[in-house]
């Protein structure tokens, strides 16, 4: 009979160094302990997390709901892209708090009322954030605000074509993709009306 494993220690970090703070984020390169014991170096992005909404309105029955989304600048993906308002949490923001907030100021929209749809890791291989996405309806004017660096525009779209939209590549944003899915699951659901 073999002598048993030593249990190498729960897995996880064990130590690291942060080689650059921004704006948004925050790199570190984490000394790491493995499921198997090893030990291993990895880079890391730190991000404070984010929420993302889309906006439903006409949920009458018989009616096609429509959503909300911008048309926004991102010099990352070289151009501009569609999107559901968004945007990071502040600190001790709660999830809620925050995806009203984008709706506001990216879409000038108020919401009457607001449900949780998922929460998402965006990149587990290389970032700790997490997008918690909701759907928004009761909507009402507001004001957008934006900043000096956010450029976008405001659309209003039937749900249907949204997803026609993701299934010819037109929407790419992984956020915009699971939260329209999600919402579209949503409506079936709910019967698209009466929630």
């Amino acid at each position: 009979m073999s002598a048993p494993t030593p249990d190498p220690g729960p897995e996880g970090r064990v130590d690291g160094e942060r080689v650059f703070s921004g704006r948004t984020i925050h790199l570190d390169v984490d000394r790491v302990r493995f499921p198997d014991g090893s030990i291993g170096r990895l880079e890391m992005v730190r991000h404070p997390g984010a929420a993302a909404v889309a906006a439903l309105d006409d949920l009458r029955e018989g009616a096609e709901p429509s959503v909300t989304l911008v048309r926004q600048y991102r010099y990352a993906a070289e151009g501009y892209i569609w999107e559901v308002p968004a945007g990071k949490l502040e600190p001790g923001e709660p999830p809620e708090a925050c995806a009203l907030r984008e709706l506001e100021e990216e879409a000038g929209l108020r919401a009457g009322r607001l449900e949780r749809l998922a929460s998402v890791h965006t990149t587990p291989g290389f970032t700790d954030e997490v997008i918690h996405l909701f759907v928004a309806w009761e909507l009402e004017p507001g004001r957008t605000s934006h900043g000096a660096r956010e450029f976008m525009d405001v659309h209003r779209l039937p749900l249907r074509r949204t997803i026609e939209m993701v299934d010819a590549g037109e929407i790419t944003d992984a956020k915009t993709i699971c939260t329209l899915a999600l919402v579209q699951r949503w409506v079936d659901r709910n019967g698209g009306f009466g929630v």
